[in-house]
């Protein structure tokens, strides 16, 4: 005896892939469907309905098969309420909880639909029933070292609206020339103007530009360029490593970079200890901030960071020199900082770092836009592959492509 439940996706799902993607899922997984209505949308405005009934021979396979159909937009025809349950103790979720997508999610609380609050992959959803602090239920994401006792978690499938970005109709606008993924070629003067443009267009509506840079943005010669967009406003958070920090304050007290002089390729006599010295006098002044306002500092990222009130968060790795006093070593409070930065960007630039762009990438929701630039293509596939399906990606020299973003950016003003 076969078990069925209907199904209903709404939205550009045909031009989006959608569509195609939930027909996969149910064939892949062994189920079948037949399609009770569809209503397909003929303008650029409207909006295409199907309505399918989806059939397994095991509740146990229909179970998984609606499971990734939820995942890609689709809800149950007649849903009900989603499953909660309390956390049985701090940092532990109930069995069966709902673990989180990266795209914007809706849970069905006492008849109705909430929104949850600060979506991002991996965490599990926290409810809130109406209190003196707020009108009406919140539903919020929280990943699970921050669970507390007695929190109100979601768990199954049942009840839970995911709602994929789609892509757009019109094929213009700043994203429209790189929507087929990564690009393999180099730079070239369109590309860069259109990324240039998604900036203005992001800082012109009061929207945030996050940088997630790595120590190439300093080695390859491009730190005075990316100082250039901080100290003209096109830059609202950076997140970056111990080592872009040393390498950046190292090229302003050396004329270094990891001991070697950038603009001739040379390497000075003792050269090979500017890194070090750098961390060392930077705990001398007790942390980068003292270090500018003592004028030891007084050039560079970091030096336009402090002068021009840019927050920056410096996270650890456990193959750090010194670190500097302003490195997070806490992994978790690094992570706590990152997500911080991350949920407030509208558009992240991820400059040639594979580790922190993935950790970045984990933290932000699939509305946020984000580029990433690396010489190095599995790069963009790795952060791809991870859930960060919006990213678009330029294969190219670091070194090449901040300085052609900074003339774009601020020759046009």
């Amino acid at each position: 005896m076969s078990v069925s439940r209907t199904v209903e996706l709404e939205g550009h799902i045909i031009d989006s892939g959608v569509m195609g993607r939930c027909f996969g899922i149910v064939m892949d997984m062994g189920g079948w469907f037949d399609m009770e209505e569809f209503d397909v949308g003929t303008r650029k405005h409207e909006e295409t309905y199907a309505r399918m009934r989806v059939s397994a021979e095991e509740e146990g396979t229909l179970h998984e098969i609606l499971h990734q159909l939820n995942q890609n937009g689709a809800t149950l025809e007649d849903p009900i309420d989603a499953g909660i349950e309390p956390a049985p103790a701090d940092r532990v979720v109930p069995a069966g909880f709902y673990s989180t997508t990266n795209h914007p999610t809706e849970i069905r609380y006492e008849g109705k639909w909430v929104e949850v609050e600060r979506i991002e992959m991996d965490c599990a959803v926290v409810v809130e029933p109406e209190g003196s602090d707020h009108d009406g239920p919140r539903a919020y994401t929280k990943v699970l070292n921050a669970i507390e006792g007695g929190d109100l978690v979601v768990t199954g499938n049942t009840g839970i609206r995911v709602n994929p970005p789609e892509r757009p109709r019109n094929a213009g606008g700043a994203f429209g020339f790189m929507q087929g993924g990564v690009s393999s070629e180099r730079p070239a003067t369109t590309q860069i103007e259109n990324v240039a443009n998604a900036i203005a267009e992001t800082k012109d509506r009061g929207g945030n530009v996050m940088v997630v840079a790595g120590p190439a943005v300093i080695h390859s010669g491009a730190r005075n360029d990316l100082a250039r967009l901080v100290r003209e406003g096109y830059v609202d958070a950076i997140s970056a490593g111990n080592g872009f920090a040393v390498h950046d304050l190292e090229r302003d007290l050396y004329g270094t970079s990891l001991g070697m002089d950038v603009e001739t390729l040379e390497h000075p006599r003792k050269g090979h200890k500017h890194h070090i010295y750098t961390i060392s006098e930077i705990i001398r002044s007790g942390g980068i901030e003292a270090a500018v306002t003592e004028g030891k500092i007084d050039s560079g990222i970091m030096y336009e960071c402090v002068t021009n009130d840019v927050p920056f968060v410096l996270a650890g790795s456990i193959r750090d020199d010194g670190p500097l006093p302003d490195t997070i070593t806490d992994s978790i409070q690094a992570q706590n900082a990152i997500r911080e930065q991350a949920h407030e960007a509208d558009l992240v630039l991820m400059l040639a770092t594979l580790l922190h762009s993935v950790a970045v990438g984990n933290c932000l929701p699939s509305t946020t836009r984000v580029v990433c630039v690396d010489i190095n293509p599995a790069t963009v596939t790795q952060l791809q592959d991870r859930g960060s399906a919006q990213t678009v990606g330029m294969v190219t020299d670091i070194g090449t492509f901040v300085p052609l973003l900074a003339d774009a950016l601020l020759d046009a003003d």
